[in-house]
């Protein structure tokens, strides 16, 4: 079966109708009918010739995932697990918020950075996503919104460590972005990373102008290698070095992450010391308290503590903004995206399914 998603976002859609037999414009009506009109069928795409139709419908599939569950929040957060061709599974979210119509996307299967606060490393990784499997989690939740609404932003913050998978993820948002494609401004894309300095560098060279978010989760390197196990092979100072040289390249302003753990990384010094390490960028620092994982050990602060942690920053001049949570009703927030199998697939309390 040929894959039309995939096809499109590799730019091969053109190519394989005329192989196919038919005239290079049908690749266009094919694409308006997927992206912009939103079908997932082929009965529907009524300037085509049946014919076409029953042809396309016997050699390609629109789709090669299917939606496992479609979870909904009552801040209007929704969440789909979808279930891939070989078994594997993955979720991604869409957020409301006033204008705002943000998608958070997976890269991978899992993830191999083992951060210690994650679920959606606690089984490793799978397998890299492909640039159709990226692109089908927009698509799919782009039809969540009703006629009229359009994704106004993406954040690469989902299962896995988009960077590692790099190659694939850019042909994603080459689509995202392309007028063709979801038409979303580079400037409203965000790439989240624990900070691998090649894929970064890489990113620079290439003028890509997205968002870079580094999660650092602490201001030395002993703490940060217990909580983000990766760092041991990097150092936070190769990761700042790369972020910086991303900084002036796209003149972008980076974004550091800083999940806040409870009698681990929230003390007056811990604040102390990363306000030191940031004080002089062009940065935001976002703070996120920490969203309970069933089976971890770990535990939001305190609210004073977030406060102290907040007021020490600020008093430093770093600009800060603590994430108000979005999801975490429905496990949807920061951390809490994690590979489900068909045994732990449980319904949840108040949710709706589909698939």
């Amino acid at each position: 079966m040929i894959d039309l998603v995939e096809q499109i976002v590799n730019d091969q859609l053109e190519a394989t109708l005329v192989e196919l037999g038919q005239p290079k414009f049908r690749a266009k009506q094919l694409r308006e009918w997927i992206v912009q009109k939103r079908v997932d069928s082929f009965d529907e795409m009524t300037n085509l010739p049946k014919a076409l139709r029953e042809k396309l419908a016997e050699s390609c599939r629109i789709w090669t995932t299917t939606i496992a569950k479609h979870t909904t929040a009552d801040d209007g957060t929704e969440k789909l697990l979808v279930q891939l061709p070989d078994g594997g599974r993955i979720e991604c979210v869409l957020l409301r918020d006033g204008d705002r119509r943000t998608i958070c996307i997976s890269s991978q299967v899992g993830c191999a950075m083992g951060c210690v606060f994650c679920a959606s490393g606690l089984d490793g990784v799978d397998r890299n996503l492909t640039a159709g499997e990226i692109s089908e989690q927009m698509l799919r939740l782009q039809m969540l919104l009703p006629e009229g609404e359009r994704l106004s932003h993406i954040v690469v913050m989902g299962m896995g460590e988009p960077l590692a998978n790099v190659d694939r993820l850019l042909k994603a948002l080459n689509f995202a972005t392309h007028e063709s494609g979801l038409g979303i401004s580079a400037r409203r894309i965000t790439i989240s990373t624990v900070g691998l300095p090649p894929a970064i560098h890489k990113l620079a060279k290439l003028d890509t102008r997205f968002h870079l978010a580094v999660s650092l989760h602490a201001p030395n390197d002993e703490l940060r290698t217990k909580i983000v196990p990766v760092n041991k092979t990097i150092g936070i100072e190769a990761i700042l070095e790369a972020a910086d040289h991303y900084f002036e390249v796209s003149g972008r302003r980076l974004t550091f992450e800083y999940v806040l753990l409870a009698n681990l990384n929230d003390r007056p010094e811990h604040a102390q010391q990363l306000a030191r390490l940031l004080k002089g960028r062009a940065a935001l620092l976002n703070v996120i308290p920490y969203n309970p994982v069933p089976g971890l050990p770990y535990e939001t602060p305190a609210v004073h503590a977030q406060q102290r942690f907040r007021e020490i920053l600020e008093n430093y001049g770093i600009t800060v903004k603590f994430r108000h949570r979005k999801g975490d009703k429905i496990n949807a927030a920061c951390g809490q995206l994690r590979r489900l199998s068909k045994e732990n697939l449980v319904p949840l309390e108040g949710t709706t399914s589909a698939g």
